[in-house]
Parts: C-alpha cells; structure tokens; sequence
C-alpha cells in the first residue's frame, strides 16, 4: 500500500520527471495555522508515494501540497519564476486516495487531482 496522498512532478521544459523537489504537506488548523504533517523529496522518476505512512487515516479538512522548485531549478543552474509553489486541495472523503500532480516549468505550472 502507499501513503494516502501521494505526488508526481514532471519537468515539462525537459520533458522528464523532476528528481530531487523538496515537497511539504500540511493541515489547516481551525485556527487557520498550517501545521505540517510530512516532508519529502521526489525521487529519480519524480514522485513521493511514502509523504504519509500507508495506514494513515485522514480527516476531512483543508490540506496543502508545497513544491520548493527553486532547489530544483537552482541544481540545474536555471532560474525559475516561482520559487516555490503551495498547491492547496480540500479533503471531504478521507477514505479516498489523493494523488496530485505537478506539471512544471520555470516558467509556468499546472496540476491537477489524478489517480
């Protein structure tokens, strides 16, 4: 089994995965603070399936998935216009598996709830 949040960043400028992104989940608190649940790097084919432990049990609420993509682009030696992206998603059937990708450039991203 695998964590129930799961990521995958491909590089879309290089046309591959983008190895080696620091990537950090957090849970909105009712307080509105953010309080972060897990940290990890994508690895060689670009994905973290491990951010949580696989028997993890989620609860509904308000999550957000932060790629910092300036270490990645600065390990390349290129610049990039977003040094870092939050991608914030709302968790209303826990039970569920969430994948979200992250589709980047240096210059522009996209995302999207897969599967």
């Amino acid at each position: 089994m695998k964590s129930p949040i799961t990521t995958h960043v491909l590089d879309t400028s290089q046309g591959r995965p983008a190895a080696g992104v620091p990537v950090v989940l957090a849970i909105r608190e009712a307080s509105g603070a953010w309080r972060e649940l897990a940290h990890g790097v994508t690895d060689d084919d670009g994905r973290i399936g491990d951010l949580l432990a696989a028997d993890h049990r989620l609860a509904p609420g308000v999550y957000r998935l932060t790629f910092d993509v300036a270490t990645y682009f600065r390990a390349q030696d290129k610049e990039t216009f977003y040094p870092g992206i939050p991608i914030t998603f709302e968790i209303r059937a826990p039970g569920e598996h969430y994948h979200v990708p992250l589709l980047l450039n240096p210059f522009g991203y996209t995302t999207y709830r897969g599967s």
